[in-house]
């Protein structure tokens, strides 16, 4: 019993010499945190949207360019019809998953994917549209700035042109011996 009180004694003495000032912080950690926390949580989903944002695109002008050097030796023969150039496509964009934040429905009838240009032509050309659900906070600020649809979905577009051929290939150039001199 003696040393209880002794040791309060002397706790007690140990604070008489702090201010009072220095006393009143020691719940502030607890009151950080809790101030905190959801700001930092805030920040993150802040962060998530353009990152998911920039990944689809990045998938996207991949499979496109892809898409647009295999199109360049495009032949609409037998089985090769433009089925098989989408499916091509397809594959590519299969990367992304089939989540509403990164992609709008699970088939392929939900990208809208065109492309043009043949073996013939003098360019090709491929268009892909995604659509995407924004993430609460965001989606409300891109409403209000009128950057969704109708159905409140973030619509991503990647155009890619390319010449079906490089410019220093030209028929009138002569034979392949004659574009290798170009390159010394």
């Amino acid at each position: 019993m003696c040393s209880c009180i002794e040791t309060n004694e002397s706790a007690a003495k140990i604070w008489q010499g702090v201010s009072p000032l220095r006393r009143s912080v020691r719940g502030q950690a607890t009151v950080e945190a809790a101030l905190l926390l959801p700001l930092t949580l805030l920040l993150i989903l802040l962060l998530c949207q353009p990152a998911i944002l920039l990944y689809n695109r990045v998938v996207m002008e991949n499979a496109a360019a892809e898409s647009c050097r295999l199109l360049a030796t495009r032949v609409d023969l037998g089985d090769y019809g433009s089925a098989k150039y989408e499916g091509y496509i397809m594959r590519r964009l299969a990367a992304i998953p089939s989540v509403d934040i990164f992609h709008v429905g699970a088939d392929a009838r939900d990208w809208d994917i065109t492309f043009e240009g043949s073996e013939q032509g003098s360019e090709v050309s491929i268009r892909i549209v995604n659509r995407v659900r924004p993430l609460p906070l965001l989606g409300w600020g891109a409403e209000l700035l009128g950057q969704t649809d109708d159905q409140g979905y973030l619509t991503q577009t990647v155009e890619v042109h390319s010449p079906r051929q490089p410019a220093w290939v030209h028929p009138s150039t002569g034979d392949a011996e004659d574009w290798i001199l170009q390159w010394d």
